[in-house]
């Protein structure tokens, strides 16, 4: 069992590595690392894939799970695409890291994307753990997961086109979104996102050992709040609105969707 486990995460490691180097090369001809968050809704997929062929196969609890993966991945590649394609420049935050890197931005670029890559293989553990389940049918804490996580893919599409609607208004220009769903949170789209993968951990307790699939919400949960998701949002919401998103800082939860409270 472990030499199988061991032997499948290589397999995964070298597909998703893979796909990023890909990407990298990509990012050379357009000049806009942005692509590589389009690698990461396709490495999952990717994994997905991999481990089922190489696990159970296509039964009928890989197959579900598959179907998720594929509906979350898709839906942030499309979404990015038509962003990416949309924008004049490079994402501000690759800018800046190309301003840092500096003459070798475009060779110190693969390890960020790699690094990406290796993000995923630790974050897909239970994707592995499920396509390891011989067990025939769904149990009921199965069941649970995919409503889960059907619950918080819808909410992260709805909290996205909240916000596209409010930017869409000329007359919202240089102000924050606050209504819907960013009324009560000021990165809901990120807190649907750690409960998507909330749903699918609960979806691998079902599997023997999915107990270990709580890494990947845990995971997912750090990078969200302290790494790439809220940090850089809030410094370029400070940079480009100021007092007026410092008064929404005060009335808003950062995170997770809570009553406003007084400013």
């Amino acid at each position: 069992m472990t030499a199988t486990i061991l032997h499948m995460l290589l397999l995964g490691a070298l597909s998703v590595g893979s796909l990023f180097l890909i990407m990298w090369i990509i990012h050379l001809f357009l000049r806009n690392a942005a692509v590589v968050d389009v690698g990461w809704g396709l490495g999952f997929i990717v994994l997905s894939f991999v481990y089922i062929l190489h696990g159970e196969g296509f039964n009928l609890r890989n197959t579900v799970y598959f179907l998720m993966i594929s509906l979350w991945g898709m839906r942030i590649v499309l979404y990015l695409i038509k962003r990416i394609s949309s924008e004049k420049e490079e994402d501000k935050r690759y800018r800046k890291i190309r301003q840092n890197f500096g003459k070798l931005a475009w060779f110190k670029f693969l390890f960020i994307f790699e690094f990406q890559a290796a993000l995923e293989v630790i974050i897909a553990i239970p994707l592995l753990i499920v396509s390891l389940n011989p067990n025939p049918g769904l149990a009921f804490i199965e069941i649970i997961g995919m409503i889960i996580f059907a619950i918080s893919l819808l909410g992260e599409a709805v909290a996205d086109e909240q916000l596209h609607a409010f930017k869409r208004n000329p007359d919202n220009k240089g102000k924050t979104c606050d209504v819907g769903f960013w009324k009560y949170s000021r990165h809901p789209n990120y807190f649907f996102e750690l409960m998507i993968w909330v749903g699918i951990s609960v979806f691998a307790l079902g599997s023997p050992m999915g107990w270990v699939g709580i890494i990947s919400p845990l995971v997912m949960f750090y990078l969200l709040m302290y790494v790439s998701g809220v940090p850089l949002a809030e410094e370029q919401s400070l940079l480009s609105r100021g007092d007026e998103y410092r008064k929404y800082q005060k009335t808003t939860s950062i995170f997770f969707p809570l009553p406003k409270k007084m400013g």
